[in-house]
């Protein structure tokens, strides 16, 4: 039997609450301990416990990261979900269950291993709640006899999980140990599954982003985080508030950060905006019902020019929708959220690696441009592991922007808040504790002229809104360029943006196969900029792929660069899944084969 090597993909089926998750994640660390590139997706019900819960590991030396639609390796540890389960298996794949669930195998096309988990378990203790959790880790024992894991990999694994508690660490090894007996002793390898030591990962990393947005706040300069917990960004703030307490003290050990959990989402942007008119570099977190409660403030800071940053980990909808399934559905309501003629700085990170970046040039932009800007990450970047190179760090100082002292105005003499004095639509602003006569003005979300006074003249108000759009054109130039990637046929060209990427990346392969050249382009940030018209004029036809049912980043496009409307493709998916690349590969493949027809 010919072995397949590090290219697969498993799938653990427990129940929510059952203590499952730090034994997946040490299986999922063991395998990158070996140098094998690999990342976790956690699938949870939206309650507390008691319902299905899936954690899949896509093991892939190659370095495709976007979810597998096919399952190789199937560990069944709930009754209520093994049927479902194993049905939907391709045959060979591989089915490992616990022989305590009433379940009896009925397809002869599939490897199946039936295991004594509860069993073992219970020879490591008779604790029955301790029980029901090591459970969980004879399984990764199993796993480890029968894929060839490194035990010293594994047994890092469990020490990193469980650090400082040495009793937790020696009854998880225990388990481990008992699978792995097991294995050995009374199953017999019948599958093609093996992992094999490379050195893929060194110097890797693993996180969620999350964690990464948190540590490229902190890193960006933030001191006020106001926030109302929603999944799935609420392990966003929380994050921040664990490296603030780590790392933003003095040396009095008082804290020189202010986080505070508001009544709403209304109030949390609102804190925002008076922590950034005061000069403080503020954020939020939140998701879409969030988005929709902050329309209000969010016309407020952009009309009076005031800075924020607001991460919005996406998730389906409408209404409550899906809270914890993925989607791209937020980019149409974000870029133009608040009523009248509101545009948004919006970036559009793709890897935990641009969820710190973009975590710190988001307060910069912010601060740069006086407007909120918007950090658009979604439940599969947000709250999944993935692989990365480390983090780089800062090499710039903060920019603050254009931040008149007191000292600046004794030289320039005059100053108008809303005045462009340099042609690129930023005015000029004053902090709160500014001490020269100068420096006071009023910021109102009513109308006003080029010196903050409320004025309700057509004209007035007609050059605020140009030059706000005149500051737009500019940011264009200095928000994250698109990143080109050529393929030597300028016939088909794929856009997409954020997680849909991997999946991208994946499906090029699969379409170059099948004789299909793309180049592709990648979104990172609005406003679009010139290379998006370039790309799209360069190109027959352009799919543009996204993760909702609407195709709002291609109404983006229609909108800004109608004489392309006639060339652009939705390539879509939306069932609340990550986006995987057969999905694309599928629709391109159908729709360039009727183009042939």
């Amino acid at each position: 039997m010919e072995s397949t090597l590090n290219n697969f993909t498993i799938q653990v089926g427990t129940v929510n609450g059952s203590g499952s998750q730090s034994a997946n994640l040490i299986l999922l660390r063991s395998i990158f301990n070996m140098g094998v590139p690999c990342n976790g997706k956690n699938l949870f019900p939206s309650n507390i416990a008691g319902l299905p819960t899936w954690f899949t590991i896509r093991v892939d030396e190659r370095g495709y990261a976007c979810r597998s639609r096919d399952v190789d390796i199937c560990v069944a540890m709930n009754e209520n979900t093994i049927d479902a389960d194993v049905a939907e298996l391709r045959p060979g794949s591989v089915l490992v269950y616990n022989e305590a669930l009433a379940y009896k195998p009925r397809r002869e096309d599939l490897v199946v291993y039936a295991c004594p988990f509860t069993t073992l378990a219970g020879k490591v203790t008779t604790d029955p709640k301790l029980k029901k959790l090591v459970t969980n880790m004879v399984y990764v024992g199993v796993l480890q006899e029968l894929l060839g894991l490194d035990p010293v990999a594994v047994e890092q694994a469990v020490q990193r999980q469980f650090a400082r508690k040495a009793k937790a660490v020696a009854l998880n090894l225990g388990a481990l140990r008992e699978g792995a007996a097991y294995a050995r002793e009374k199953l017999r390898k019948k599958d093609p599954f093996r992992l094999e030591t490379r050195n893929l990962t060194a110097g890797k990393i693993l996180i969620e982003g999350n964690a990464a947005a948190a540590m490229g706040a902190l890193f960006g300069g933030c001191t006020l985080c106001a926030w109302y917990p929603i999944t799935p960004s609420s392990s966003l703030p929380e994050a921040f508030i664990e490296f603030a307490r780590k790392h933003r003290h003095d040396k009095d050990g008082k804290a020189k950060y202010a986080v505070i959990q508001a009544e709403d989402e209304i109030a949390s942007l609102g804190m925002v905006l008076g922590g950034g008119w005061a000069g403080a570099r503020a954020m939020t977190s939140t998701s879409g019902p969030g988005i929709s409660l902050m329309s209000e403030f969010a016309g407020l800071g952009y009309y009076t020019e005031t800075p924020g940053v607001v991460f919005d980990i996406q998730r389906a909808g409408p209404s409550t929708g899906l809270p914890t399934r993925t989607a791209q559905g937020d980019i149409l309501k974000v870029a133009y959220l608040s009523h009248g003629d509101t545009q948004h700085i919006v970036l559009l990170p793709a890897s935990v690696e641009e969820c710190f970046d973009f975590g710190m040039a988001a307060f910069d932009l912010a601060d740069r441009f006086q407007t909120p800007v918007f950090v658009l990450s979604d439940l599969d970047l947000g709250l999944n592991v993935w692989m990365s190179d480390p983090f780089k760090y800062p090499e710039k100082p903060l920019d603050r922007g254009k931040v008149l002292s007191e000292e600046d105005l004794n030289r320039v003499g005059k100053f108008e808040r809303y005045r462009d004095v340099d042609g690129d639509g930023v005015p000029y602003r004053t902090l709160p504790g500014n001490p020269h006569p100068l420096a006071g003005w009023f910021a109102r979300g009513s109308g006003h002229n080029e010196a903050a006074q409320y004025t309700e003249k057509p004209g007035d108000y007609k050059r605020m809104l140009d030059r706000l759009a005149k500051k737009f054109e500019t940011a264009s130039q200095q928000v994250p360029a698109p990143i080109l990637q050529n393929g030597g046929d300028t016939r088909v060209g794929l856009l997409a943006y954020g997680t849909s990427h991997w999946a991208v990346v994946e499906s090029r392969d699969q379409l170059s196969a099948s004789g299909i050249q793309t180049d592709y382009l990648r979104l990172r940030a609005l406003p679009l900029n010139g290379a998006v018209e370039r790309f799209l004029a360069e190109h027959e036809r352009v799919y543009v792929v996204e993760q909702n049912q609407t195709g709002q980043m291609l109404s983006i496009l229609r909108i800004h660069y109608p004489a392309h409307t006639s060339k652009l493709a939705s390539v879509l998916h939306y069932d609340g899944m990550p986006i995987d690349a057969a999905c694309i590969t599928e629709q391109i493949v159908a729709a360039e084969k009727e183009c042939a027809d």
